[in-house]
């Protein structure tokens, strides 16, 4: 079942103007992605994500060429002799780092795909996991910086819809978030788990001046308060109170996660399986917190099919946390580029989906009609 072909697809699509939401990073203007398309020799096709990482044009062309040239013959069931080979011939000396991350991520998950389909099994079932019920939190992009009592409005339909954790989007000012997360509080009592995430927003005085909010309204965790190079930040902000540090879905490959050990100041790892290496990545990342009693609540937005493979992916680790449900409003991605990637039931949570693979189709003609735009995706 060798490798036959690797196709790239970089698309877009705008955030009607006054859409999009404002965060820690800007404003969002539009969204990227790249989907990758691997087909075998005998006719198998499976489908990946890799991130964009706001050159969704370039990581698709170190897929289409560089990649390719290096996998392309070897067989599609082999993801740690690909992911070796990737690692020695680009990503180890010499090649673009994260941007090798990106593309090979999108190029695993494609393979995974494959090799359940090939099995006839659900994703998770190969992986040597069980379908069950994965705490799902309200996340994406929906919930940004606004007036108090709207953002309460806004996450109401949500938790009326089952969901029994919500993210909010902080990193405007110390003084607004904290108007918005004890409004969010009073609102919805403490039977509802309130997570943050900063978008490395912050400097070491903000977090010293909001963590002691953070403990009193009882949050779950702080989510990027700075860049995840800063190794320094956040062994002093480990300091300022008990809400635990998130990070990780900027942090590629084991060997970027390995630091944060030593480190001991992070609670909560974030893997993205289209940014970390991969689902093979993945998992090697979750059994090395799982040695260390450190739950893994993977990162996942842009596409439907990230967002699936992340739930097999949380069905097969002994550490898995929250299922990130992106219910930003007007995801083409999610709703129109591949078929019902997930659905929240009355507990909030989630279930893997059952068809062979990671049981997502993707509509090639609408992949095809929504080429890369260009630009930066946040003003």
């Amino acid at each position: 079942m060798k490798i036959a072909s690797v196709e790239a697809f970089p698309t877009s699509f705008p955030v009607p103007e006054g859409g999009g939401v404002a965060l820690g990073v800007g404003r969002a203007v539009k969204r990227d992605a790249v989907v990758v398309k691997v087909t075998t020799e005998d006719g198998i096709v499976g489908w990946g994500e890799s991130h964009h990482g706001r050159a969704h044009t370039a990581v698709a062309a170190l897929l289409q060429t560089t990649l390719t040239r290096l996998v392309k013959g070897m067989d599609a069931t082999d993801v740690v002799g690909v992911w070796n080979r990737i690692y020695r011939g680009q990503l180890a000396s010499h090649g673009m780092g994260a941007g090798c991350a990106l593309a090979m991520s999108g190029l695993d998950m494609a393979l995974w795909d494959i090799r359940a389909k090939a099995a006839g099994w659900p994703l998770y079932k190969l992986l040597g996991g069980a379908a069950r019920a994965v705490p799902a939190y309200a996340g994406g992009v929906a919930l940004g910086y606004q007036p108090p009592e709207e953002l309460v409005e806004e996450a109401r339909p949500h938790l009326g819809a089952g969901y029994r954790a919500l993210k909010l989007r902080i990193g405007d000012t110390v003084q607004n978030d904290t108007a918005r997360m004890e409004a969010v509080r009073r609102a919805f009592g403490a039977e509802v788990d309130i997570l943050a995430d900063a978008n490395t927003a912050y400097s070491l005085a903000d977090v010293r001046r909001v963590m002691p909010v953070m403990d009193e309204l009882q949050m779950g965790w702080l989510e990027e308060p700075f860049p995840p190079h800063d190794h320094r930040a956040y062994r002093e902000a480990r300091s300022y109170g008990r809400t635990p540090l998130a990070v990780g879905e900027n942090h590629f490959t084991r060997y970027e996660f390995a630091p944060l050990l030593e480190a001991d100041s992070i609670g909560i790892w974030q893997p993205d399986l289209s940014k970390c290496g991969g689902l093979t990545e993945a998992l090697r990342i979750a059994a090395m917190a799982s040695a260390h009693k450190i739950q893994v609540h993977p990162h996942s937005s842009m596409t439907g099919l990230n967002q699936a493979a992340t739930i097999h992916f949380l069905c097969a680790i002994d550490n898995a946390g929250y299922f990130e449900a992106d219910v930003s409003r007007g995801n083409l991605f999610r709703d129109a580029l591949v078929s019902e990637p997930w659905r929240i039931d009355a507990t909030g949570c989630v279930r893997p989906n059952e068809a062979p693979g990671i049981g997502v189709d993707v509509d090639e003609d609408w992949l095809r009609a929504h080429p890369a735009i260009e630009g930066p995706g946040y003003v």
